[in-house]
């Protein structure tokens, strides 16, 4: 008895933590682990007037500075464990919400600045492009050419400290398709990407896509469609392009129609001087006075509609207009 008496007095509760990360930020959370062999009850002090009574607690260090801590187990000043622990100062910065750049896709930058006194802040965004939308704490842009360094700036402006940061981008080209247009001038090309398009740029040389794109003949399902054909169903007749069982033509205006001539429906009342399908984003394109427009096919069986036409430039005079639905 004597013996298991002192055996049981030798073994004394150790107390111990640690913490995780080793160099916290302010504001970022601090993970304590209770390495105590033993002990019910935990008195937790944080060194800037907080405590807890959790085993294992977190804590969130608002100021950079040096704290001490200190664990106390069963409320017995014998049973405390000390650490000291440097929390750093929070360096301002922004993030993007992505980390693979495209021409013509958005993208968001945000502002990362740790303000727990809601001291007064001003945030100055640098680009080079002009924004799509900017709000207090980011901004949404997107690029319109490829660049292995496009540069970001953020400049703050916090309780009267500045800080400025700029960061790199690797801005990619995206594969796509194009629509070309011919005009007095020469032919022109525009590349189509899914949220919009890039400028019209004049070729150095006549598209072939033009010079073969015609619409007064269409060869759809093994079968030839010829414009003198069709002018008996369709009076007066310009030009028109078949795809999912769908005739879109020219006539005074713009229409669509089942494939058999039932339902047509009027798309555009103004003359239309050029169209096109564009079979791999679902497109129609035409020109008239305006510029050219575009809107996705007509999908219901009487050929109404509730997408609005959305102008893609202002070209005058185009002649003709060609899709092409490769990538390139």
């Amino acid at each position: 008895m004597i013996l298991c008496c002192a055996a049981i007095a030798c073994k004394k509760t150790s107390v111990d933590f640690t913490f995780t990360p080793s160099d916290p930020k302010a504001g970022e959370a601090v993970r304590f682990s209770n390495l105590s062999s033993s002990g019910e009850d935990w008195e937790w002090t944080f060194g800037d007037g907080s405590t807890s009574t959790l085993k294992s607690p977190s804590h969130v260090y608002k100021k950079p500075g040096t704290y001490r801590v200190i664990l106390k187990v069963d409320k017995k000043n014998s049973l405390t464990a000390t650490k000291e622990l440097t929390v750093y100062d929070t360096i301002p910065t922004f993030v993007a919400n992505d980390s693979v750049f495209y021409i013509y896709k958005d993208y968001t930058f945000t502002a990362n600045v740790y303000n727990p006194y809601n001291y007064e802040m001003d945030l100055e965004w640098e680009l080079p492009v002009p924004p799509v939308k900017a709000e207090s704490n980011y901004i949404t842009c997107y690029f319109t050419q490829a660049d292995d360094s496009a540069e970001v700036s953020l400049h703050i402006t916090l309780n009267g400290e500045k800080t400025d940061i700029t960061k790199k981008f690797y801005i990619r080209d995206r594969e796509t398709n194009s629509v070309y247009m011919r005009t007095a001038k020469g032919d022109y090309r525009q590349r189509i990407f899914s949220e919009r398009s890039e400028d019209a740029k004049l070729l150095s040389g006549s598209s072939a896509l033009l010079d073969t794109e015609q619409d007064t003949a269409q060869t759809y399902n093994g079968k030839v469609f010829l414009l003198s054909e069709l002018i008996t169903i369709f009076p007066e007749l310009q030009g028109f392009h078949i795809a999912n069982r769908k005739i879109y033509y020219r006539a005074d205006g713009l229409y669509v129609a089942n494939i058999d001539g039932s339902y047509p429906v009027q798309i555009d009342a103004t003359p239309c001087a050029a169209m096109t399908l564009d079979t791999y984003d679902n497109r129609i394109y035409w020109a008239n006075a305006e510029g050219v427009w575009y809107m996705p096919f007509v999908g219901s069986d009487n050929n109404k509609f509730v997408t609005v036409p959305t102008k893609l430039n202002e070209m005058n005079n185009v002649t003709k207009i060609a899709a092409d639905g490769k990538l390139n």
